[in-house]
């Protein structure tokens, strides 16, 4: 397995990405999130996204020189035009937002319509913590998962992430609406690995722990079965309506790419406001110790809160480097080659 310095990665993608036409400041962001979301372990929203946000670029489905502006401001609420920006900038620039108005009202939401992918939405929980946030952020996407009880698509694998600060490490939950996003089929797949549970139907209609089967009908499995479906679907509506952009039908007919046009709502919560922080530490502490003094499945293994695991894989690969697939890496260096 190759690793890869982060310094390394950060500045290839970078160069990638002037190569692609970015202003300098705004390559620096976007490279730096793109190597912290492998680093953490997020490899198919990091290293993984770079070429095809290059060919989205070329194809002016992103405008990188454009900037959020502002359609409605409710005080505690404020909706923005994401002008179809970087989708990293818009949804940083909104979380940003959002705790700031947090900070005067104890509770932020900052809405986005009409922007593009965010790539890893976990950055945005992270972000919240890091400056001492709850954070509550989803975004919806284009129908890439059948409704439950169908075989084709429609409705958007929605990402919905929920984030505590906490000094020992901040609890950061980044979830999909499926078993698996496609960017985690992609990396197991890339593995030639197997999926530890079944992830979708293959073109039989059978459950299949296949990657690769799975990919070909896309039919990803809901998390929850009709459960996720509902979830979805609340998601996509409440983000457009918070934010008078598309809902995932309007964004299928816009078609430009992965998330072309989409909307994202950035919810930032002050806790100091309501509780001190000796409260704070006491409910987290509790809430940590009892999980991870639950018994194991299997003997020795160890049980983990949501965001653990990412903060472990972080240490590894700041230590080691960050694994890469040699092919993507490849094609990374080849669109950073300065012509």
């Amino acid at each position: 397995m190759t690793r890869i310095p982060f310094d390394e990665m950060k500045a290839t993608i970078k160069q990638a990405f002037l190569n692609a036409g970015m202003p300098e400041d705004k390559a620096e962001v976007c490279a730096r999130t793109h190597t912290e979301s492998s680093r953490d372990g997020v490899y198919s929203h990091g290293l993984n996204r770079v070429e095809r946000f290059v060919e989205y670029i070329g194809k002016e489905w992103v405008d990188v020189n454009a900037e959020p502006t502002l359609d409605v401001n409710l005080g505690a609420m404020e909706v923005y035009n994401g002008n179809m920006g970087p989708g990293v900038l818009n949804a940083i620039f909104a979380m940003n937002r959002a705790t700031e108005i947090a900070e005067k009202n104890g509770l932020g939401l900052v809405s986005l319509n009409n922007t593009t992918h965010w790539m890893r939405g976990g950055a945005y929980g992270w972000l919240a913590a890091e400056k001492g946030y709850i954070g509550i952020c989803w975004t919806n996407t284009e129908s890439c998962m059948p409704a439950w009880g169908a075989t084709s698509g429609g409705i958007g694998n929605n990402p919905f992430i929920m984030a505590v600060p906490r000094k020992e490490g901040h609890i950061v939950l980044d979830m999909a609406m499926s078993q698996y996003s496609y960017g985690k089929l992609q990396v197991t797949r890339l593995k030639n690995q197997k999926l530890p549970y079944p992830g979708g139907f293959d073109k039989n209609g059978d459950l299949s722990d296949d990657p690769g089967a799975i990919e070909e009908t896309r039919r990803v499995l809901p998390i929850g079965f009709w459960k996720g479906s509902g979830f979805a679907v609340l998601l996509d509506i409440i983000s457009s309506l918070l934010s008078g952009g598309l809902t995932t039908a309007g964004i299928d007919k816009f078609d430009k790419g992965s998330c072309g046009s989409c909307c994202q709502i950035f919810i930032a919560i002050n806790p100091l406001k309501i509780n001190t922080q000796e409260f704070i530490d006491k409910a987290l502490g509790a809430t940590v110790t009892q999980i991870k003094g639950g018994v194991p499945v299997k003997e020795n293994a160890e049980i983990y809160y949501p965001g653990e695991n990412s903060l472990k894989t972080r240490k590894e690969n700041l230590a080691l480097g960050i694994p890469v697939d040699d092919g993507v890496w490849a094609k990374v260096k080849e669109l950073a080659t300065i012509k």
